[in-house]
């Protein structure tokens, strides 16, 4: 991991907060479909930043940031779909909504300023 890219940083402690939330989920509730849905989404975040670093062309980069933005929107419909079934707490969905947030605002503003450039 690049410590130097804050964006990847964080996305990089986002998913180990989401990984450990899903294990949790699963010992605690032995529900699978919708943290593993969750799981999926949350770690894609920074997976997908991660090649936008490697990307060949601003198109490339631009689909990946995208892609990661959209994961980012997707886990918060999953984050609120396991608070409203029960399965975490109001507060554990809040904070890491909160941090879901954070990231996809930082990537809107980068694809916009990408568009920009072009």
């Amino acid at each position: 991991m690049q410590a130097e890219n804050p964006l990847l940083k964080k996305s990089y402690d986002f998913a180990l907060k989401i990984i450990k939330l899903y294990k949790s989920i699963i010992h605690a509730n032995k529900e699978y479909i919708l943290s593993k849905q969750l799981l999926r989404s949350g770690t894609s975040i920074g997976a997908n930043i991660s090649e936008a670093n490697g990307a060949i062309s601003n198109a490339d980069f631009s689909a990946k940031i995208s892609i990661a933005y959209k994961e980012s929107l997707e886990v918060k419909y999953w984050l609120s779909l396991l608070k409203d079934s029960e399965y975490i707490s109001k507060e554990i969905a809040h904070k890491l909504i909160v941090d879901a947030d954070e990231l996809s605002k930082i990537m809107f503003s980068i694809l916009k300023t990408t568009k920009r450039t072009k």
